[in-house]
């Protein structure tokens, strides 16, 4: 296959980002992040999860913030949901794109959601099915796609079984997630060849992680292979609360200047992605994890000064 000549970004940091940070983010800001994104010009912005508070106390706002983000036409803002419980919750706030998710090993699912790969299969398809009933879009997660900590290699068959039956159920897009960043380009490249016999390669997305460095190589390889759909956290936000010394998301600034300097469109103003980085990486006290920020921003202030 050819590289795409755009790429579709789905913004993850608002909550895959944010759940992991040790202190709390108030609704306002989270609020006026995600509108940051979006005036960045980013298409998708995942922006909560109706999880557990406490389990994951960084989400517990999440109604209150979906609610008060001013939707702009042609922007999704989804959710993440675990289990039925969540989908209500969601149904409540008038939330229009869900996401599910579901691990490749089960040992990794014990782990995260405290059952088996096939219970989750089984719990999520009757999400799926009530939420496709309200005219609800759903999205799939499968995370360790690339590697697992508890049990290393992962089998790419299984990956690919899991995938097609998230389709199957109704899910429009299989986002491939490498949660704990072990993943190399020919690892990742052999793994979405193999999911895209069983799954057509514009329903599926990347969701890399960098822990290693090689989430932008990652990601160089699988463009190769047609992938034209990327999940990125503004300024590197994340991690994996059950993944001992997993780091953030691939960053979204990162990926955008790779994807510029290649001519591939993505329809995001750089400059405003860089406010947005620097507003949440300020308030929680840190400089962005994204080497293209960091350099794009000195050069921002020399020319200033």
């Amino acid at each position: 296959m050819t590289i795409p000549a755009s790429v579709k970004i789905v913004e993850v940091g608002p909550r895959d980002g944010l759940q992991n940070e040790a202190q709390s983010v108030p609704p306002d800001v989270k609020i006026r992040l995600i509108e940051k994104l979006v005036d960045a010009g980013l298409p998708v912005v995942e922006s909560g999860a109706f999880v557990s508070p406490k389990w994951v106390p960084q989400m517990a706002d999440s109604a209150e913030v979906f609610k008060a983000v001013q939707k702009r036409a042609g922007v999704s803002y989804p959710m993440l949901v675990p289990n039925m419980k969540g989908l209500e919750a969601a149904l409540d706030a008038g939330v229009e794109e869900i996401a599910i998710f579901a691990a490749a090993t089960d040992s990794f699912s014990q782990k995260n959601i405290n059952c088996s790969i096939d219970e989750s299969i089984e719990r999520f398809r009757l999400v799926v099915e009530r939420a496709i009933a309200q005219n609800i879009k759903v999205r799939g997660y499968i995370s360790c796609v690339l590697g697992c900590p508890y049990e290393g290699e992962v089998s790419m068959a299984v990956v690919a079984g899991i995938a097609k039956t998230m389709l199957d159920q109704g899910c429009y897009e299989i986002s491939l997630g490498d949660t704990i960043g072990v993943g190399t380009p020919g690892k990742a490249q052999a793994m979405i060849e193999q999911v895209s016999k069983v799954v057509p390669i514009h329903q599926l997305a990347a969701h890399f992680h960098d822990t290693y460095g090689q989430g932008l190589a990652n990601l160089y390889a699988v463009l190769q292979s047609g992938i034209s759909v990327i999940d990125s956290s503004v300024s590197g936000l994340g991690g994996c609360p059950y993944a001992k010394g997993a780091s953030g998301n691939v960053a979204t600034e990162d990926v955008v200047y790779m994807l510029q300097g290649m001519n591939i469109k993505t329809g995001v103003d750089m400059n405003k992605l860089l406010d947005a980085g620097t507003y949440i990486s300020q308030y929680i006290g840190r400089e962005p994890a994204s080497k293209a920020a960091l350099a794009l921003s000195k050069r921002r202030a020399s020319r200033r000064g």
